[in-house]
């Protein structure tokens, strides 16, 4: 593990890399009637990050405006992700996108569908959603797409019937050594709106406040807490890794479409918190090269 250190806008950062690794992900473009029902459906088909549990997680790429959408309404985009490639994980992708859109996004009145993603690969969606209809949902053409048409209680669901799907990279972060809590809240806020404006990259996380590591003393419940980077343990622990002055390390954890994508949302992040008092270090999750197969080395960012 490399500790060299440099300097960008006169913050130190750890001469080191993060590691990242492949997944899986689809690319849904949500819409409603309004802005209410758009952050509930958008919010609830991307809460509980649960990989550790070979699950799912999910990010909101971008809001988009009316004339953006296919529907001509306001919209969301949306991407869903399993770990694995496409040989090991469609299946569960294709099970995760059930679970999420029919408990997120159909339940919310006046949402649709819409696949927001160029691939030739896709999922037929009919029997993980389409089939909520009981027997009783159609397969129309509307907005020059094929979906299906699943009546409800209030309405209609629909919902695009092939969603496309593709590899891309999962894991890309970058993390702050902070002085204060305000400070590591503020940093984590400026890294999470930067990556926003990256086409094609996600903060599953938002901030995060509880970076793992790979070793772990209860194995069935998953990864569990970076001791070492705790501050709260830096009088407790021999081996801390934490400075004398840092109180907070919050994490951003980045996908991306493609690992350009990863490293662009990397390098906003970082260059988003130059201005932020109480910024005194940045680093990234090393694990020796455990973890994944991506090395994405922060000084190469600037060099």
């Amino acid at each position: 593990m490399v500790c060299e250190e440099f300097e960008i806008h006169g913050i130190k950062v750890e001469d080191t890399y993060c590691e990242a690794f492949d997944g899986l992900f689809s690319r849904l473009l949500i819409t409603a009637r309004d802005d209410k029902r758009l952050k509930k459906a958008a919010y609830g088909s991307i809460a509980l990050p649960c990989t550790v549990f070979s699950e799912s997680e999910g990010g909101i790429e971008r809001w988009l405006r009316e004339e953006e959408t296919p529907d001509r309404r306001m919209g969301a985009i949306v991407q869903i992700w399993v770990t694995g490639g496409v040989n090991s994980g469609v299946k569960r992708l294709e099970y995760e996108l059930g679970k999420r859109i029919r408990q997120g996004i159909l339940v919310v009145p006046t949402t649709s569908i819409f696949n927001s993603l160029d691939s030739t690969e896709k999922i037929d969606i009919m029997d993980k959603v389409g089939h909520c209809g009981d027997g009783y949902e159609t397969i129309e053409t509307r907005f020059g797409r094929e979906v299906i048409n699943i009546p409800l209680m209030m309405g209609e669901f629909i919902i695009e019937r092939y969603l496309g799907y593709k590899n891309g990279v999962m894991g890309g972060n970058v993390w702050f050594f902070c002085t204060t809590e305000e400070a590591a809240l503020e940093a984590g806020d400026k890294a999470v709106e930067s990556i926003g404006k990256i086409d094609g990259a996600i903060t599953s996380f938002d901030i995060c406040s509880a970076g793992s590591k790979i070793e772990t003393n209860y194995p069935e419940i998953g990864p569990t807490t970076n001791h070492l980077y705790c501050p709260t343990l830096r009088n407790r622990i021999k081996d801390s890794k934490v400075p004398e002055n840092v109180k907070s390390i919050p994490e951003i954890v980045i996908n991306g479409v493609s690992i350009d994508a990863v490293k662009e949302a990397m390098k906003a992040a970082i260059c988003s918190v130059k201005d932020v008092e109480g910024v005194v270090k940045i680093s990234a999750g090393n694990y020796g090269g455990k973890l994944g197969k991506h090395k994405i080395y922060l000084r190469d960012f600037f060099d």
